[in-house]
């Protein structure tokens, strides 16, 4: 398997560090406001990467984190919602946004604010290394010394002088415009409850010594992968592997970051107030074909949201389904019911270990279908049989598997046992009243069932039905 390591700017061997182990930290969410499209799909890249090496046998640890104290999270708090509160309640509508997608829920999922005394042991350690310092002005302010660090910039491959200045704190503690806040002194008009005790003087965090705290905490002071957004290179990622290997942790042996997603071939962002929130996508249309429309281009890609891109997606799941229903009710009481052994097809393996080419895994699921369909079209039933059991594993691995559990087409299956009984009955009824002539009576029954949103097929062994769209 190679993953494209962002360090190295190149595809490389994936070796992880413990063989038949993996330790994946994501960055997560700043649990600021509603989750968007772009939180929605960097959680299902690492997810699809997840179950790759879940189904190639790695038992993976996968730590994703909340940020719930930050500079935005207070901005946002209001007189009637305190910070924490607004922190919490916007955590859980990621959670949602999430479980609503099919994303496992990661090994580990803390928050920053759990996690206050071993950003202070790092910032203890980056300071008897003379890699940061206390301001001088009586702030309570802690910064990293980039100049310190002759490796800072390696990530992003900057040059310190070509660097904007960091806006994460008050620069007149600063040595130099571009250290970064470890620690951020109390201010008088933030809340109380948004400061801990330091050696430094009463504060919180810095943005980046929270992920390096909870990364080393949960995984150890080196671990197989890092990922999260294109947009966090610099100078979250930057500033994560200064201060923790300027700490004397090795940290990630991998960086990785999945692309943006554009809206109408713009980028999303509140100013052109083009952004498309997780709640209103996950509105126009099945969870499923929306974990299917983010989930199907390269993870290093950008992605373009318009009109017709969940129609898209849609027609391609019920391809998908259409073959699946079709091949279950064709090998129904044959001998090859139920001998297609759900196995992954070397060409599938091959692009899903091509640095998670979903794409071209996706390719090799289609033509399976199209094979499939064609087998049943010849009587070839043992391949028809063999179709199904691929379809099967390759749609479980990318988690859309549509009997999968965790979709609608496997649940409730108490109202699912009373609309079979109503469908069949009425069908039943549109048989006899063609076996009796009376076409008026069976296209009034056909007519009901359309009106009902359900589609008729009428074959050799009989009517089958399906509701639109599933």
């Amino acid at each position: 398997m190679q993953l494209y390591d962002s360090r190295a700017q190149a595809l490389r061997d994936f070796t992880p560090l413990v063989p038949g182990r993996v330790g994946m930290y994501v960055c997560g969410p700043t649990v600021q406001s509603s989750p968007h499209i772009g939180h929605l799909r960097s959680a299902l890249v690492y997810d699809q990467m997840r179950r790759w090496l879940n189904y190639k046998g790695f038992d993976v640890t996968l730590v994703r984190n909340v940020t719930d104290i930050d500079d935005k999270v207070l901005v946002n708090a209001t007189e009637s919602e305190e910070w924490w509160a607004l922190a919490y309640r916007t955590e859980l509508e990621f959670s949602d946004g999430y479980r609503a997608l099919g994303i496992l829920p990661p090994t580990y999922e803390p928050r920053a604010t759990a996690s206050i005394q071993q950003m202070h042991a790092i910032i203890e350690r980056l300071i008897e290394n003379s890699h940061a310092y206390a301001a001088e002005d009586g702030s309570g302010d802690v910064y990293f010394d980039v100049r310190s660090w002759p490796e800072y910039g390696a990530l992003t491959r900057q040059n310190i002088d070509s660097m904007d200045a960091a806006t994460d704190a008050d620069p007149r503690g600063k040595r130099d415009p571009r250290d970064f806040a470890l620690w951020k002194g109390h201010k008088p008009e933030e809340p109380a409850s948004a400061a801990w005790p330091s050696p430094w003087g009463d504060g919180r965090p810095g943005w980046h010594i929270e992920c390096s705290a909870m990364a080393s905490r949960y995984l150890g002071a080196a671990f197989d992968i890092h990922g999260g957004g294109l947009d966090l290179r610099f100078p979250h990622h930057e500033n994560e592997l200064a201060q923790s290997t300027a700490a004397g942790d090795p940290f990630a042996g991998y960086w990785v970051h999945n692309g943006l997603v554009n809206v109408h071939g713009q980028k999303m962002s509140k100013s052109l107030g083009n952004s498309v929130y997780a709640a209103d996508l996950l509105g126009a249309a099945r969870p499923i074909v929306v974990r299917y429309y983010l989930g199907q281009a390269h993870y290093r890609s950008t992605i373009d949201y318009h009109d017709g891109a969940l129609a898209e997606a849609e027609a391609a799941l019920d391809r998908i389904e259409s073959f699946l229903d079709r091949v279950s009710r064709r090998l129904t009481g044959t001998r090859f019911a139920g001998t297609g052994t759900e196995q992954i097809p070397d060409a599938f393996a091959a692009a899903m270990d091509d640095d998670l080419s979903v794409p071209q895994a996706l390719a090799v699921l289609h033509d399976t279908i199209r094979q499939g369909n064609a087998s049943i079209d010849g009587e070839d039933l043992a391949r028809a049989a063999a179709a199904q059991g691929q379809v099967m594993a390759m749609t479980e691995v990318l988690g859309i598997n549509p009997f999968s559990a965790e979709w609608s087409r496997g649940q409730d299956k108490a109202a699912s046992g009373v609309l079979n009984t109503l469908v069949d009955q009425l069908l039943d009824e549109r048989q006899k009243a063609r076996g009796a002539r009376d076409f008026a009576a069976a296209d009034r029954i056909r007519d009901v069932l359309i009106t009902a949103g359900i589609t008729i097929e009428d074959t050799s062994t009989g009517a089958h039905w399906s509701i639109d769209g599933q």
